[in-house]
């Protein structure tokens, strides 16, 4: 198992070798806080440090995901999260907004993937940034320009996967309002099949964003044939 320990203030990277690790009693995860004890090594071939960890146990959740799930509970009472106020997907749209960098893997994969399936979809991409401090307010306003000139029968949100910190902007309050918000269905395809935003519980439907190869779930999640 490798990974990375970090604070506010600092990382450290980290390896648990099989024997240690299948003594285990929890699955490591993203923003889960841990109490590790081992032998710090160098790693030659990069010059860098690292913690060979003998031990490790869970001590309680980190601060990102304690704060994510107070904002989920909070977004949940208000009713953003409700399965009847969003609007349905259309079973075969002509139009699809995307929502992501126009610069990443997900929009080559989505393209790659509409293209082989219904080369008729015609599809408007909105760049947006997907990470960092810009990129909240940024998705924020194309899903607002999608909805004011009706760009798209769907509107796709997301980026290819990544850590709890790296996919943090779709789980910015301002962007899962504007997802509850939107009269035109958004389709959540934040990461990959283990990742999660608080954009999933307010869109229409979560699909994990596709990988360029035959079998996808997009085409069946997305209903587009």
């Amino acid at each position: 198992v490798y990974f990375t320990l970090k604070d506010s203030g600092a990382m450290l990277q980290a390896v648990m070798f099989k024997g240690r690790a299948s003594r285990l009693t929890f699955r490591p995860a993203d923003g889960t806080l841990v109490r590790a004890r081992g032998a710090l090594s160098v790693y030659a071939a990069r010059g860098q440090y690292q913690l060979v960890v003998e031990s490790m146990q869970k001590a309680g959740e980190g601060d990102i995901l304690a704060m994510l799930e107070e904002r989920k509970r909070r977004l949940a009472a208000e009713g953003l999260f409700d399965a009847g106020a969003k609007p349905p997907l259309p079973d075969f749209p002509a139009r699809v907004a995307v929502v992501t960098s126009p610069t990443g893997a997900a929009l080559r994969d989505i393209l790659s993937v509409l293209g082989r399936r219904n080369s008729g979809i015609r599809v408007t991409i909105l760049p947006a940034a997907v990470q960092g401090d810009e990129a909240p307010a940024a998705i924020v306003r194309q899903i607002q320009t999608a909805n004011a000139f009706g760009l798209g029968d769907v509107i796709i949100v997301g980026r290819g996967g990544g850590s709890l910190e790296d996919l943090l902007a779709f789980s910015d309050e301002s962007v899962v309002r504007a997802v509850a918000a939107s009269r035109i269905p958004v389709i959540s395809a934040v990461g990959h099949e283990i990742d999660w935003s608080l954009c999933d519980y307010a869109a229409s439907l979560r699909a994990p964003t596709p990988r360029d190869r035959k079998s996808t779930r997009l085409n069946s999640s997305h209903r587009i044939r």
